[in-house]
């Protein structure tokens, strides 16, 4: 198991067949883990953060969904791997969910620029997040992805602070256009805490 390398590989993925057979508890048992692990923030974005159990089902998923094999197998690898935190960060997908597209359009038009306006705060120390390099999700014209894939770097003394008792850690967004904060449950503290290895 790579997990410890916080790498996905071939060698822990599901065969096809045997996937499909126990796919629906699964993803049962994901949607129970994933619980602690997504915030939501102000009327339209939810954080989920990722780790390796997540990602493995999504790689896992994809091929299910695509059934693309080995080729598929490659490029889903090079996009999912890289949102397995490494063990001092905290990395989560972002995602602006708005039903109606003439309001979504309208929003994301003024969001421009959000991924760098995103932080946690414990008791006072600020961390911005840093957007993943993939791809830009702010067009030339101003316009924000709905979806935006967000690493928190940690030193050491901030690691043991969030994994200390009584500390309060703050999920926010300071853009002009969308300015919300919210604190994190023990629950989700603790779910977050086992990131950091």
């Amino acid at each position: 198991m790579s997990k410890e390398q916080k790498i996905i590989t071939k060698e822990d993925l599901l065969p096809l067949d045997a996937y499909t057979k126990v796919r629906r508890q699964m993803r049962k048992e994901l949607v129970e883990f994933k619980k602690n692990r997504r915030i939501l923030l102000g009327p339209y974005a939810t954080f989920y953060f990722e780790c390796y159990e997540t990602m493995l089902a999504q790689v896992q998923e994809m091929l299910h969904i695509e059934k693309g094999g080995d080729d598929q197998l490659k490029d889903e690898l090079i996009a999912y791997n890289p949102l397995i935190p490494n063990g001092k960060e905290l990395v989560s997908t972002l995602m602006f969910e708005i039903d109606n597209p003439v309001t979504r359009a309208a929003f994301l038009g003024k969001l421009g620029g959000v991924e760098e306006n995103v932080f946690i705060k414990i008791d006072n120390d600020l961390i911005y997040g840093k957007p993943e390099i993939d791809v830009d999700r702010t067009s030339a014209d101003g316009k924000a992805s709905s979806v935006q894939f967000i690493h928190f770097e940690f030193t050491s003394d901030q690691i043991l602070k969030f994994k200390g008792n009584n500390v309060s850690i703050e999920l926010g967004i300071d853009h002009k256009e969308y300015s919300h904060t919210t604190k994190l449950s023990e629950s989700t503290i603790k779910a977050l805490s086992t990131d950091f290895n």
